[in-house]
């Protein structure tokens, strides 16, 4: 019979685990002093693990403010651990649910690097086929579970993933291009309390999302409906319906 040791066998190991873990509770980037202090390790042990987690991208550095959150690696990791089932076994009854009520497709979202991939969709009755197929990804900054996402991560955190032009993806000429216009985009998102986007996805389609934040109210994930920009449909109701889902799924998960 094995016996689990008292401390650990691998110590940089650990302490690489215990600096990722206190990121990922923490609202923004925080300093390398302060991962120090609150963590018990010794500050240059600190700098030469935070230097190492940099190098592969799972956490980064905000110079002006000296200070360091995670990076687009840790994200993938939380889009692996939801292609593990956990969000869409719980997410799919809930998105279902909404598809019936909005009378339109739905579906849910996870971040992955500047992406985000979806895991559960439901189309509505006698509604085109959409590109939000399960496992498809697509830039976040020109859908309304990405833009959802993105207003709810620290502003430093989207600074780190859109840090100039280079980093933004076109589909159909529609949506921000630079920082300057995401910035204004999410804005409007947390001004409003949704997402909306406008044919920047595909011509001719609107949708509206909501962010479903975790129990240290980060965004784990986003719900969205999509219609057809030529129906009757109103944006605010929808809206109200994507965001009574997205609290249902952030209270299953154990959001606030």
């Amino acid at each position: 019979m094995s016996v689990i040791p008292d401390k650990p066998q691998v110590p940089a190991a650990d302490q690489t685990l215990r600096i990722l873990s206190f990121l990922a509770r923490q609202r923004g980037p925080a300093a390398a002093q302060a991962i120090a202090t609150q963590l018990g390790i010794p500050r240059s042990t600190v700098y030469h693990l935070l230097r190492t987690l940099a190098a592969h991208g799972f956490v980064v550095h905000v110079p002006v403010e000296r200070r360091w959150g995670l990076g687009t690696a840790a994200f993938e990791l939380a889009g692996g651990y939801a292609r593990q089932q956990p969000l869409a076994r719980l997410g799919r009854p809930i998105v279902a649910a909404l598809a019936d009520r909005a009378g339109e497709s739905a579906h849910l979202a996870v971040m992955t690097g500047r992406d985000v991939l979806y895991i559960v969709e439901e189309r509505a009755p006698r509604r085109p086929a959409l590109v939000t197929d399960v496992g498809v990804r697509l830039p976040a900054h020109l859908t309304a579970t990405g833009r959802a996402m993105l207003a709810a991560l620290p502003r430093e955190q989207v600074r780190a993933l859109y840090p100039d032009a280079s980093a933004f993806a076109d589909r159909t000429g529609r949506g921000p291009a630079n920082p300057r216009e995401l910035r204004e985009v999410l804005r409007e998102v947390r001004s409003r309390g949704y997402a909306v986007e406008d044919g920047e996805v595909t011509l001719g389609l609107r949708s509206a999302g909501v962010a479903v934040r975790d129990h240290a109210d980060w965004p784990a994930a986003a719900i969205a409906v999509t219609w057809p920009e030529d129906s009757d449909t109103h944006v605010e109701r929808v809206a109200g319906l994507v965001d009574d889902a997205a609290k249902e799924l952030s209270h299953r998960i154990g959001g606030r």
